[in-house]
């Protein structure tokens, strides 16, 4: 565990991405295979289900440090994460806040022998464990068990650097390591010892998806447009179906299995041939209509592992599929895009499923004529135009050069901060996390409401933050745990992908992927946007 933390510390500490990768290396390089199994498992996002409720690390944390409650939660409002409170606080048994360690016990001996189990304790079982567990070790070990009996553990490194090290570390391809991880998988040592010799496509396994980074204006950027394949992006979730053995499975970009929630976007799929995965985006899309729902009517079936026939009829879901990576077992992933698309449109047409349907190119003869095309997205229910380099293989992450999306402009809106909250990470002891609202429509009295209506953390730049925050402290209304309410002064544009009616948020209205645009210090509160102008973006 020591090595962990000690490794979490470096990379906490730095963000140059070689620094992140020679620590990460060094770690791998050291680590027996049980150990390096786990550190992968947490570091490319995976959690441990909660082990203890938050009241339960309270009420042991005051008890420990023999604080006053009520000082106790004002400095986990000051520091705004509970681990990092907890972790600042406790004390030992002689009260020395520094720990002297007694414990060296592994990372796989503390998951598999002690916070696993802690899950089935009492409560007061528990109450009387988290004294001797937080006082056996120093503070930066105290900080992460307690992170992961919390179920939130979150580390400054991207999956794709982590993977990275860990092949150069052990000799083995990055892709191929990169793969043999991609779905579910469990932190063992004889698992992590075989990942050079599992097989390409054995089980239900999916592949690494290909992303793509944005472009402002191809016609400049990019090379002339016939060497390009362009399709609408859909407003969906990415998703690989995979047919294998007789089975079939499909596996969001998340790397969950997600064929129980959809069996519509599945039917039939086990009579394509054995060895096909199809890459595409499932999407709400009803028999007979023109074009898919919005993302809203997608988010009714999420969730739902199982559902119903009514669910299912009224929200029917297809697999929009775009490119095809394997066929009759064979990983084609090299081929250029053109022969995989040619593969993928012969393949639908003599083994048509109902759960799938191809997601139709469109016209580029020039790029004044895509950005004409591009126009139209809204009114099919796209987010814009993906741009895909012909020639181009299907690659692992994000390759510069290959796949762009061409996004229409965000939605906009001006309103006004009423809530902020502490962010987390190194935005920790700062407030950074806002909640934004509208005007509400005029009583008879002519008087005017705030009405929340979106959360946003995004946007603003660490001067800003820093700014906003001392104006935050300096103009706080009443505090509720880690939530100020502020004087509804400060304006915001917000922009956002999409927007459609609610019945769970206070203002009907929810907005997709909100973030901050610009500070609007030219702007009074009165003059901010109200329910009306977002009902009237509903109509776009």
């Amino acid at each position: 565990m020591r090595a962990f933390a000690a490794l979490y510390e470096a990379l906490d500490a730095s963000t140059k991405t070689n620094d992140k990768l020679a620590a990460l290396k060094r770690y791998f390089e050291q680590a027996d295979a049980e150990s390096a199994a786990w550190a992968t498992y947490f570091l490319i996002g995976n959690k441990l289900k909660r082990t203890v409720k938050s009241g339960t690390l309270r009420a042991a944390a005051i008890a420990t440090s023999g604080l006053q409650p009520w000082l106790f939660e004002s400095s986990y409002e000051v520091v705004g994460d509970l681990a990092e409170t907890i972790s600042l606080l406790v004390i030992d048994r002689a009260g020395n806040p520094e720990v002297a360690p007694t414990d060296d016990a592994s990372l796989p001996v503390w998951v598999t022998q002690r916070l696993t189990p802690l899950a089935t304790e009492s409560p007061e079982r528990q109450l009387e464990l988290l004294p001797e567990y937080w006082a056996s070790v120093p503070r930066p070990e105290r900080f992460l068990i307690t992170k992961l009996m919390t179920g939130a553990l979150r580390v400054g490194v991207s999956k794709a650097l982590t993977l990275k090290a860990l092949a150069q570390a052990r000799n083995l391809d990055a892709n191929v390591v990169t793969q043999r991880l991609m779905g579910n998988w469990l932190p063992t040592a004889q698992f992590f010892e075989q990942i050079a010799e599992m097989p390409s496509g054995g089980d239900l396994r999916p592949y690494p998806f290909l992303l793509a980074y944005a472009v402002a204006d191809p016609a400049n950027e990019l090379s002339d447009v016939a060497l390009w394949q362009a399709e609408w992006k859909w407003d969906g979730i990415r998703a690989q179906l995979v047919k294998r053995e007789g089975k079939a499975a499909i596996w969001s970009r998340g790397e969950e299995l997600v064929d129980e929630a959809f069996p519509d976007a599945l039917a039939n799929a086990v009579h394509l041939p054995d060895g096909t995965v199809l890459d595409g985006e499932l999407i709400v899309w009803k028999p007979d209509a023109t074009t898919p729902e919005p993302f809203a009517s997608l988010q009714k079936r999420l969730g739902r592992k199982k559902p119903s026939a009514k669910m299912q009829a009224e929200f029917p879901v297809r697999l929009l599929a775009y490119d095809l990576l394997e066929i009759n077992g064979d990983d084609i992933r090299s081929l250029p895009l053109f022969e995989r698309r040619r593969q993928l449109e012969s393949l639908l047409r003599t083994n048509a499923f109902t759960g799938s349907q191809l997601s139709p190119t469109l016209p580029a003869s020039s790029w004044t004529k895509l950005a004409e095309t591009r126009l139209q997205a809204r009114e099919q229910r796209a987010e814009g135009l993906m741009l895909k380099r012909l020639n181009s293989p299907y690659g692992v992450g994000r390759i510069s050069g290959d796949w762009w999306k061409w996004k229409v402009a965000p939605l906009t809106v001006d309103c006004v901060m009423i809530y902020a909250q502490a962010g987390h990470g190194r935005r920790a002891g700062l407030y950074t996390d806002f909640t934004f609202a509208v005007w509400s429509e005029a009583t008879e009295s002519g008087v005017r409401t705030l009405v929340p209506f979106a959360k946003a953390y995004s946007g603003l730049t660490d001067a800003e933050l820093r700014e906003v925050d001392v104006w935050i402290r300096k103009n706080t209304l009443e505090r509720f745990g880690p939530v100020r309410s502020v004087t509804p002064a400060l304006v915001f544009e917000l922009g956002f992908e999409g927007i459609n009616r609610s019945t769970r948020h206070k203002s009907g209205i929810a907005v997709r992927f909100p973030r901050i645009l610009r500070w609007r210090r030219d702007k009074p509160p009165a003059e901010a946007d109200s329910l009306a102008s977002l009902g009237q973006l509903l109509q776009l």
